[in-house]
């Protein structure tokens, strides 16, 4: 045993701890190999906490499975907003809150998956063990946050230490394709999760994290039961049958003890899964009824504009017909939902024509003694009206012609609307179905084992490196600690071995096997993927600079507030001093009384009337015209996530590179060529990463110029602008058709 990387271990650990593990020595609970790998486990449990939880953002490099392929993704897990969320080349591609975690099933190798609440499991695969360690770590905190109402847990930075209910050692039973083997584990119950941690490997294991393996409890579908093999009970989950095994040990060396043991376990892991499946049962049935916050806000509009017109009118037979689900209001809605989200029309700049068109006549109604519709708007917190726009702002300027507002959106007799409207029979060491998988993977792989190792040494493709694919299937393959110990102890010849096992055999004798896989492909990987986002930065910035310099926009933006509150004041609402850029998105929802005129209709007449170059507002912001696909918050993933990886690969040289004068010449030649593409690529993720702060530095501006929330993501608000645009357009050649 190394002597010195003993006393290192021994040294961080609190006096108290290195008791317990020599008593557990003393009484033969576990071997002197055992007990390093508990210091070991010990060590990196203290780090852990502390490491995981410096930040409340945090991204990681994951493939997930689609279309019968591995797919790159982006993993962000975030405590600010508490979401999860799926980001691919800056793109939000899914967002999951906490709440619809339900559990996080730990599998083979690098893989794992989320279960949630009401939607498809997502199998996820880890660049690496350590980030998988993290992943299930964070989700453990999530999860057990969901499960016992305690949010303040999943960023206390507490250590994972205080949640343990009971530990002890047990023996895990593992089978092969040729054999059947207890291994030892320390085992840790808290609530949510049965924590694995192998202390049974041999001496080639000495330098690997502890191997761990998580059984979450809070999915509602685990059950534990005795089984009739004395001190001997399972635990059944969705994937997997784990069954444990009491030690005999000098303490417990009774069958009494034992049975008095494997009553404790069974009984505690029991008490805990009827926790969680009660817990779990509860909360998707509260699930159930939730609703879209936008058919909720439809609905609500319209039921509060008939209360209001009811109210006005004195009809004493409105009420009741209001608490009635009556097609006479419900169907007019579908109608105005269809509205609100209008397929853009390409119309030319040159169409929207400077002089403005014949309207009809005003009516005769005096607008003063008529009460109009409401326009629902979200108006901007009082807090942020004087960095903003809004607070120099004065509607009063604008003239606006009221009689033809209050004609259009006068609240109307209820009368005068319609009332409807998815073998091989040679032994393998390699767990049968990974070899199975293997096996058809190697018939595809056109390389002797012998010849793998060269391959490592060729950084591209075309020189005669390894493929991506190839590199990829390699990464997913790679043996385990337990898998590798097997391999290692093999005494006979390899040539008797089945071709998977002969394969797997070589790859032991690789050193760094792994890191080098990773180095290869995130190298191969990198240049692409900073060529992929420079542009969608750039474009970021340059949207951000039009929106700030446009004073056109702005001008338009006040036409809206100074129409919208006089619409308000005649509904006998309050008037605001500005209002959030979500509304943009209901001027359409707002009908007049003939059907097909909205507010939007009434916004374009006005600038037609009194400032018909406003109609062109559009030109100020062309970066604005396709609905916008990316958002910064994605981008800012990507970048940090590039980081990391570019970090993981100079670690990666520092971990291989030759420390003998016996290198060889293609060794030599490998380490020159990667020191230069990591001196190139440091520069251009530098810069690529000054980009990205300014894209982040300019949007910040922009949400303190309109009074928005600084945690509103670019995805929303630009998209809120770039529909606005479209259907301002289509506004024009409706209203120039009239």
């Amino acid at each position: 045993m190394d002597n010195t990387r003993t006393q290192d271990t021994f040294s961080q650990l609190s006096q108290e701890k290195i008791l317990k593990i020599m008593n557990m020595v003393k009484n033969k609970e576990v071997s002197i190999e055992g007990a390093l790998h508990l210091a070991q486990k010990e060590v990196y449990a203290e780090k852990d906490s502390p490491d995981l939880l410096t930040g409340s953002q945090y991204n990681f490099s994951i493939y997930k499975y689609k279309h019968y392929r591995w797919q790159k993704r982006i993993l962000q897990i975030d405590f600010n907003t508490k979401t999860i969320f799926n980001i691919e080349k800056g793109i939000i591609k899914k967002q999951f809150p906490f709440s619809q975690v339900k559990a996080c099933e730990d599998t083979e190798r690098r893989r794992f998956s989320i279960v949630f609440h009401g939607r498809q499991d997502y199998e996820l695969e880890a660049v690496s063990l350590d980030d998988k360690r993290k992943i299930i770590y964070l989700l453990s905190r999530v999860i057990q946050s969901n499960s016992y109402k305690r949010p303040e847990d999943a960023c206390s930075g507490r250590s994972a230490e205080c949640d343990v209910i009971h530990e002890g050692l047990l023996d895990l039973q593992q089978n092969s394709f040729i054999s059947t083997e207890w291994v030892k584990y320390l085992v840790q119950l808290r609530e949510g999760e049965l924590t694995l941690y192998c202390i049974g490997l041999g001496r080639e294991s000495r330098n690997a994290h502890p191997v761990t393996n998580t059984i979450n409890l809070s999915g509602g579908d685990v059950s534990v039961s005795k089984e009739n093999e004395c001190g001997t009970f399972s635990v059944q989950t969705k994937e997997h049958n784990y069954l444990f095994r009491i030690p005999f040990t000098v303490q417990n060396n009774r069958t009494e003890d034992v049975s008095k043991l494997q009553n404790e376990w069974v009984s505690l892991i029991e008490r805990y899964c009827q926790l969680c499946k009660g817990a779990s049962l509860s909360q998707e049935g509260s699930e159930g009824d939730t609703s879209s916050e936008a058919d909720y806000e439809n609905v609500t509009v319209a039921l509060n504009e008939q209360k209001e017109e009811a109210l006005y009118l004195g009809l004493s037979s409105a009420t009741t017909d209001l608490n009635k689900p009556s097609n006479s209001w419900t169907k007019p809605a579908e109608g105005e939902a269809a509205l609100a989200s209008p397929s853009p029309l390409p119309i030319s700049k040159a169409e929207v024509p400077p002089a403005p068109p014949v309207f009809p006549q005003p009516s005769s109604l005096s607008p003063l003694t008529k009460r109009t519709k409401a326009f629902h708007w979200d108006v901007v917190p009082c807090d942020k009206i004087q960095k903003s726009i809004w607070e120099s702002c004065d509607p009063r300027k604008k003239k606006i012609d009221i009689s033809r507002l209050c004609d259009q959106f006068q609240i109307q007799d209820l009368a005068v609307f319609p009332g409807s409207e998815p073998p091989v029979n040679q032994p393998i060491l390699l767990d049968q179905k990974v070899a199975h998988n293997f096996n058809i993977f190697l018939k595809s792989f056109h390389i002797k084992p012998s010849e793998l190792k060269e391959k490592l040494y060729i950084i591209h493709e075309e020189s005669g490196g390894l493929t991506d694919e190839q590199i990829t299937a390699l990464r997913r393959y790679m043996l385990t600690p337990k898998d590798a110990e097997r391999y290692q102890s093999f005494k006979g010849s390899p040539s008797k071995l089945h071709v998977v096992d002969q394969f797997m055999l070589e790859m032991c004798k690789i050193p760094h096997l792994g890191q080098r896989l990773d180095l290869l492909l995130t190298i191969r990987e990198l240049p692409m993927s900073m060529r992929d986002l420079e542009p969608l930065i750039n474009q970021k910035i340059q949207a951000s600079k039009q929106l700030q310099s446009s004073q056109k926009f702005v001008a338009v933006l006040e036409y809206i507030l100074a129409i919208g509150n006089h619409l308000n004041e005649k509904a006998g609402k309050e008037k605001a001093k500005g209002f959030r850029l979500s509304s943009l998105t209901k001027l359409s929802l707002l009908r007049g009384k003939e059907r097909t005129f909205t507010l939007l209709h009434a916004l374009v007449e006005q600038i037609f009337l009194h400032e018909p170059d406003l109609a062109k507002f559009s030109q100020e912001l062309t970066e604005f015209e396709a609905v916008p696909d990316a958002s910064m918050k994605g981008l800012s993933a990507e970048v940090d996530v590039l980081k990391k990886e570019l970090e993981n690969v100079i670690q990666c040289r520092r971990l291989i590179k030759p420390k003998t004068i016996k290198a060889t010449p293609q060794e030599l030649q490998f380490c020159k060529e990667l020191k230069d593409l990591i001196q190139k690529y440091e520069g251009d993720l530098s810069q690529l990463s000054k980009r990205c702060d300014e894209m982040k530095k300019l949007y910040s501006n922009i949400l303190v110029k309109f009074g928005e929330p600084q945690d509103l993501d670019s995805q929303e608000l630009f998209g809120w602008i770039s529909s606005f645009i479209s259907e301002f357009r289509k506004a024009c050649a409706e209203v120039m058709q009239n």
